[in-house]
């Protein structure tokens, strides 16, 4: 009996680890739909026969993208909801442009391992380990400068940057382990939630005075 229910329990981990991540895909290609009764969900395959080279297309991802914000920085994400025809198929692609000095700055992309590849500029990134087992030791800063031809990893779910160190423009592309990684900026996501984290909360977290919460607050309204 003892072994019988050891089984199981391995069983129901094994499906539990397989669809952990992005659905396999059953056949050649699943061409997303959206549903709007899904709310924006891709869960309807277009009809094999209406599926075009069309569908596995997107132009123009070599055009500079407007660095003109206060990041000066601009994401240009090819994904699931740009190119339908990567649905199911676990992957996409980014290509990021940055001004002299422009930061992608510090975010997480919660189903995806992110490889970037710099083409022009030179970038200082980096990524903060998740919190140690051991609360009397730090979460480790792993960071590199990187050049025109370098390629740099950043694990799924970790926190991590970029920031153009250079006084040209530079800009990368990076492929993601998912067809629709998303992605959390710390400081949108703490700061300019709607509605706002409560005061209490975020004085007592960040440990400062509450119109210095306030303050960061105001930048991201």
């Amino acid at each position: 009996m003892a072994v019988r229910l050891l089984i199981s329990v391995l069983i129901i981990s094994l499906f539990s680890f397989t669809y952990a991540s992005d659905p396999a895909p059953l056949q050649d290609f699943c061409v997303a739909i959206k549903d709007n009764e899904a709310k924006g969900k891709f869960c309807i395959c277009k009809d094999p026969n209406m599926v075009s080279a069309d569908d596995f297309f997107f132009p123009g991802l070599n055009m500079p993208g407007n660095t003109s914000n206060a990041q000066g920085s601009r994401v240009t994400p090819v994904n699931v909801n740009q190119l339908p025809g990567l649905n199911t198929l676990g992957i996409s692609l980014v290509h990021i442009d940055y001004a002299p000095y422009g930061l992608n700055p510090p975010h997480t992309h919660p189903r995806a391992t992110e490889v970037l590849v710099v083409f022009e500029g030179t970038l200082f990134v980096g990524f903060v380990t998740s919190n140690p087992a051991d609360p009397n030791v730090k979460n480790k800063l792993f960071t590199k400068t990187l050049y025109p031809g370098d390629v740099f990893v950043f694990p799924e779910g970790l926190i991590h940057f970029q920031f153009n160190v250079g006084k040209t423009n530079a800009f990368v592309f990076a492929g993601l382990s998912s067809q629709n990684p998303g992605v959390i900026t710390i400081a949108d996501a703490v700061f300019g939630s709607d509605p706002s984290i409560s005061l209490d909360v975020l004085t007592k977290a960040f440990q400062v005075d509450a119109n210095v919460i306030k303050y960061l607050q105001a930048q991201f309204k």
